[in-house]
């Protein structure tokens, strides 16, 4: 039955029962809660596509880029971030329809009005939880063009420490090499 997805069980879903269900939207599973996605504007596309293209084309060795794929966290949580960059030896696409936590070197999210909340605190929490060793937070300037939060996971403490905020031209050397026009991420 298709609304059988609006009767969660007492403690909430788990990803293996929703395999069964027909959810009629895109979504998210969070703390055993399914969670709509929303929807975005073009602007947050272009960014995402972009960046995500943008890091495809500077990948060096075994890592490479995908735009948005399902982060399998745990039972739970099944989130889908707007990139991800990933040890390619490590993860095999056909093996899953998820990236391994331990393959992935880095997740970015694109915010948009209606996801500030969940893009600046709850998704790099629990990131930052299950080992992902960096994070991208990519906000709108007031110049409409894309800012970039980079932050690094600390070991010791478990959670994500601010390195840089990018505006104009995205420079690090983490998870590789990448210099990124930000100006030309966005057509305007």
């Amino acid at each position: 039955m298709w609304r059988e997805w609006m009767s969660p069980p007492s403690r909430g879903w788990t990803y293996d029962q929703l395999q069964d269900i027909d959810i009629p939207f895109d979504w998210d599973l969070v703390d055993g809660v399914i969670t709509p996605r929303v929807r975005t504007d073009f602007w947050h596309d272009e960014v995402r596509d972009s960046l995500t293209r943008e890091l495809r084309g500077a990948r060096t060795g075994r890592f490479t880029a995908i735009g948005p794929v399902t982060v399998f966290l745990d039972d739970r949580n099944a989130i889908r971030p707007d990139a991800a960059v990933f040890d390619r030896v490590i993860c095999t696409r056909t093996a899953s329809e998820f990236l391994p936590l331990e393959s992935i070197a880095l997740l970015v999210e694109v915010v948009s009005p209606a996801t500030e909340a969940n893009d600046r605190f709850r998704k790099p929490g629990q990131y930052a939880e299950k080992g992902i060793p960096h994070y991208w937070r990519v906000e709108r300037g007031p110049d409409h063009l894309p800012v970039v939060h980079e932050f690094h996971r600390d070991e010791e403490k478990g959670v994500y420490l601010p390195v840089a905020q990018h505006e104009g031209v995205l420079r690090t050397s983490v998870p590789y090499p990448v210099e990124i026009d930000l100006a030309a991420v966005v057509e305007l």
